[in-house]
């Protein structure tokens, strides 16, 4: 959970920058260096920016002005977003789900290959759901749901892995666990993470750092 080299490239470099949608900014003069082994929090209220900033960082979002820099190739930037955005995947089942990690790696029209299938099998079996491959998905729980989501990032080994509020209507046991997997994938293969959300008490316990979006800027402590 500690700060990665300074001495290397960062993964993410934002420099003065400005982000938002239409006409007015969301956020402005944003300076944040993300190194690689960081595991770092976002903090602040909802519609403060934080997710605005998230979705800068995976490159859908351009900015308004400044520069950002990503030292990393799209296909090893895993994103886990808010389960109620993902409403349209609901009729698959958990091992479906988990799969889409590795469409990028897929050619048009050629069978799921046996290692991607081990992938995918592997990425259930970290976040503990290899048993409930064939549940359909929207039969879940939210603790459950947010997991699998967890594993289909984890199918597209990344090296950035970001979440947006992943702990949202999930149980007390449910969060805890999301949390340690989170701290062990950081600790074990030194996986750099972003992990946005409004508790500001578990990202105290959980990141090495811990930035918050308030005020149109983000704020970093000394």
């Amino acid at each position: 959970m500690t700060r990665g080299d300074a001495r290397e490239p960062p993964v993410i470099a934002f420099q003065d920058a400005c982000l938002g949608y239409g006409a007015e900014p969301v956020l402005e003069g944003v300076d944040l260096e993300i190194h690689a082994g960081d595991f770092v929090g976002l903090a602040g209220a909802n519609g403060s920016g934080k997710t605005t900033l998230l979705r800068s960082m995976l490159g859908l979002l351009p900015l308004r002005g400044g520069t950002v820099k990503r030292h990393l190739p799209p296909a090893r930037l895993g994103y886990v977003p808010q389960t109620a955005s993902l409403s349209a995947y609901f009729p698959l089942s958990v091992w479906e789900v988990a799969a889409m990690g590795a469409y990028g790696r897929l050619r048009p029209w050629r069978l799921f290959p046996g290692h991607e299938r081990r992938r995918v099998d592997t990425a259930l079996e970290r976040v503990g759901l290899a048993r409930l491959g064939r549940t359909v998905f929207a039969h879940l729980s939210g603790g459950q749901r947010q997991r699998v989501l967890l594993a289909r990032a984890l199918t597209m080994e990344p090296v950035l892995l970001l979440l947006d509020e992943p702990f949202s209507g999930v149980d007390r046991e449910s969060k805890a666990s999301i949390a340690q997997q989170l701290v062990d994938l950081n600790r074990g293969s030194r996986m750099t993470i972003v992990l946005s959300s409004h508790d500001s008490e578990i990202l105290d316990r959980t990141c090495g750092r811990v930035i918050r979006a308030a005020n149109g800027g983000v704020q970093e402590p000394v």
